[in-house]
């Protein structure tokens, strides 16, 4: 019981810093240790070179919530300097970069400023002009309240294991068919409608710029039972399947919001296919609930941006 609680705990620890009340968390964290570099991703020369000014808009997974180096202000949005924009950055050798993505964004703060613990983001949107050649938009997972639905199924398995009453996969059950029914459906449906409208926002401020929406990487892997040794027996095998669900239906949303808005959609998903948090840290892109020291539980490591950068150069690679 206390294992379950203990996971529990832990998973709820990870869904505040993916809200907005964790935007602070990556300044005071300590020192992560370092991890072994990982090749580079590097594109093959285009036809139409991709050309700058470039911006890159975000939540965590886009900041690169503690993963050193950190840098920039304020503090608390937790940016890196080797998230995957700076990488993009970086290969595309595009010197004018400007990199306003924040920890715990949601959509109103691309275009209303966002208080964290350590300092005010101005609005995203800001940063766009009409010299603004590339865009980069990785959001909506905090709006879509992903990883609460992480922390929900902390809850009801605790309360499974404590009663001993309800179905064996006690999260799916609450999400449909019991309080939570429907939620889920209504916040996507919410966000989406936000994202679209967003999109459009981008495309007025910077009507030259190639603009990209990226998804969010795996966390979990299709087979529950890979997680036994990582969630233990805290979360239910059919409650795992379901949180990985769930996530799927965020990126499928992403990428229909994109088309619809004509712009490019991102995925990251089926490249981190096998690099989730369930795997050894030699290989994870995504830490898991307990991190290697310093770094953000639930959120990229510095392989995960690597393998995010990779992905948003193929993309661009196929527009050109």
């Amino acid at each position: 019981m206390r294992r379950r609680l203990s996971v529990a705990a832990a998973a709820l620890a990870g869904a505040v810093l993916m809200g907005a009340a964790g935007c602070g968390a990556g300044a005071t964290a300590p020192a992560p240790r370092p991890e072994q570099p990982s090749p580079k991703p590097s594109p093959t020369p285009s036809a139409t070179p991709v050309t700058g000014p470039y911006v890159a808009l975000g939540d965590s997974y886009t900041s690169g919530l503690r993963i050193p180096p950190q840098s920039g202000s304020p503090q608390g949005c937790g940016r890196s300097g080797a998230n995957y924009p700076s990488l993009v950055a970086q290969r595309l050798d595009l010197g004018d970069f400007t990199d306003v993505s924040c920890s715990g964004a949601r959509t109103g703060d691309l275009t209303a400023s966002q208080r964290t613990d350590d300092g005010t983001n101005p609005p995203q949107l800001d940063a766009l002009g009409a010299a603004t050649r590339l865009v980069t938009l990785g959001i909506g997972g905090n709006d879509a309240g992903f990883l609460d639905v992480l922390g929900r199924c902390a809850i009801e398995n605790v309360r499974h294991s404590l009663t001993g009453e309800g179905d064996d996969a006690p999260c799916r059950a609450y999400y449909t068919t019991g309080g939570g029914q429907g939620e889920v459906q209504q916040k996507l449906a919410a966000t989406g409608e936000r994202l679209t409208a967003a999109l459009a926002e981008i495309k007025r401020r910077a009507p030259q710029a190639e603009v990209l929406l990226v998804g969010y990487p795996a966390l979990l892997p299709q087979d529950p039972d890979r997680c036994t040794a990582t969630l233990g027996d805290g979360i239910a095998g059919a409650d795992v399947g379901f949180v990985a669900e769930q996530e799927q239906r965020l990126n499928d949303m992403l990428r229909q919001r994109a088309r619809a808005a004509g712009v490019a959609f991102v995925d990251t998903y089926s490249s981190s296919a096998g690099h989730d948090m369930c795997e050894d840290a030699a290989t994870r892109w995504i830490e898991p609930l307990a991190p290697a020291r310093g770094l953000a539980p639930i959120h990229p490591n510095a392989l995960g941006q690597q393998g995010m950068a990779a992905a948003v150069l193929a993309a661009l690679r196929q527009q050109h």
